[in-house]
């Protein structure tokens, strides 16, 4: 197996540290290391459509919904794990582009629904064909039992790690 810039730091922790198990360091310096690698090639793609990272986010939790395209800004909210004020900021401005629209529950004023406009759901039905490409191509070099196998593993740690009862 090819080293990487990692196992060189690893290294140099057991040489200078070994009373310390650093060992856990090759996991999370390679998380933040893929985490910039593959932001930057997502944000190429996104780019070629015109959009933002978050902007695809917000466009595509709501395709994802189903039709008629449309949540509430707390279901936006429980399904981006984002602040209640991003979410706002993020309508605003996706509604100045004329991707989304804001719309009254007819039966309950004070629901405020964001629903795709057909420029919206154009440009959302554009875009995740090349990216779903553009990850297909950033794990081919797993396999398909690896990437199985890299996607269990990592759901495990995310299910530890984001529950805060569990890592103490």
């Amino acid at each position: 197996m090819e080293r990487d810039h990692v196992d060189e730091i690893l290294e140099q922790w057991r040489r200078e540290r070994p009373d310390v198990d650093t060992s856990a360091m090759g996991i999370i310096g390679r998380i933040g290391r893929l985490e910039r690698v593959i932001g930057a090639e997502l944000d190429r793609v996104f780019a070629e459509h015109g959009l933002e990272r978050w902007e695809f986010d917000v466009l595509a939790t709501l395709r994802r919904s189903g039709s008629p395209y449309q949540l509430t800004a707390g279901q936006l909210l429980s399904s981006m794990m984002i602040t209640s004020g991003a979410v706002t900021n993020r309508l605003d401005r996706l509604e100045k582009r004329g991707l989304i629209q804001r719309e009254s529950d007819p039966s309950d004023g004070r629901v405020v629904f964001a629903r795709l406009t057909a420029a919206g759901l154009a440009k959302i039905d554009a875009a995740l064909p090349d990216h779903a490409a553009n990850e297909t191509r950033l794990v081919t070099g797993l396999g398909l039992e690896n990437r199985g196998v890299l996607a269990d593993l990592l759901r495990q740690l995310l299910h530890h790690v984001g529950n805060p009862e569990r890592t103490g």
